[in-house]
């Protein structure tokens, strides 16, 4: 199966190097997908798809993981996938999840940009994963149906 572990970047990172250093160098969150790496099982992952490539901080950990079902894959899981997600997770909660006293302050224009950003990105996960996928495992009809659903639940129809 195919793992993907990423803090996606929330600003253009070559017009923004001081958020490539916060979030991404000074954490050191490339050394989980380095760790991975290391494990015979674990390779990594080059989705087929140019968007999915392109959303993805440069520290992503998109890894395909080729163990069967059963010990292997959970100890897999257990000793290094898990603590790999949970370091990565508090990461996310010390520099992106602040309290609200201690968030940091977002112009109207940063903010109108990032709800731009989180629309499209929204709207074209969708387009390259569902309306490819659903089809195939439900059929027309409900595809259709579910779709429009989660579009219109995600405010990009």
């Amino acid at each position: 199966f195919v793992l993907i572990l990423d803090l996606p970047h929330r600003k253009d990172l070559v017009r923004h190097p001081d958020y490539l250093q916060t979030y991404y160098q000074d954490t050191a969150l490339d050394t989980h997908r380095q760790s991975l790496l290391k494990l015979p099982e674990i390779k990594p992952y080059d989705s087929p798809s140019l968007f999915v490539r392109s959303a993805f901080s440069p520290t992503a950990s998109m890894l395909k993981i080729d163990a069967e079902e059963g010990e292997r894959l959970e100890e897999i899981l257990r000793d290094h996938v898990s603590p790999a997600a949970t370091q990565v997770l508090e990461v996310w909660l010390e520099r992106c999840a602040k309290e609200e006293g201690e968030k940091r302050v977002v112009g109207e224009e940063e903010k109108l940009e990032l709800e731009r950003r989180d629309k499209s990105f929204r709207r074209k996960s969708i387009e390259e994963d569902l309306d490819l996928q659903f089809p195939r495992m439900f059929g027309d009809e409900v595809s259709s149906r579910v779709i429009h659903a989660i579009k219109e639940a995600f405010g990009v129809l």
